[in-house]
């Protein structure tokens, strides 16, 4: 396994071979993190009120929750970057407040 630095620079390189443009990305933009938004709320609303005896238990109901999320549940959220990006463009990278 690499560290995550030597995975950091293997990323450059394949982006610099094959041509990619690396573009800038502020540092905290909770509005252009999916998760922030999209996935942990689900998943908090999901898990309320739950009790788990051990971590294996945990990692059960988040396994099965992920595998049973339905494909509009990933396809909402890509389709929804457009215009987040925009967002964050218009605001020139300032926080975007939903």
């Amino acid at each position: 396994m690499f560290p995550s630095h030597g995975v950091a620079n293997l990323t450059q390189q394949w982006l610099q071979r094959y041509g990619w443009e690396i573009l800038p990305h502020p540092a905290h933009s909770p509005d252009l993190a999916p998760s922030d938004f999209h996935l942990f709320g689900p998943l908090k609303r999901h898990l309320g009120g739950m009790a788990f005896e051990t971590e294996d238990d945990l990692t059960s109901e988040l396994r099965n929750w992920f595998d049973n999320l339905d494909v509009d549940f990933f396809r909402v959220n890509i389709n929804s970057l457009l215009s987040r990006w925009q967002k964050c463009i218009d605001l020139h990278e300032d926080y975007v407040e939903k």
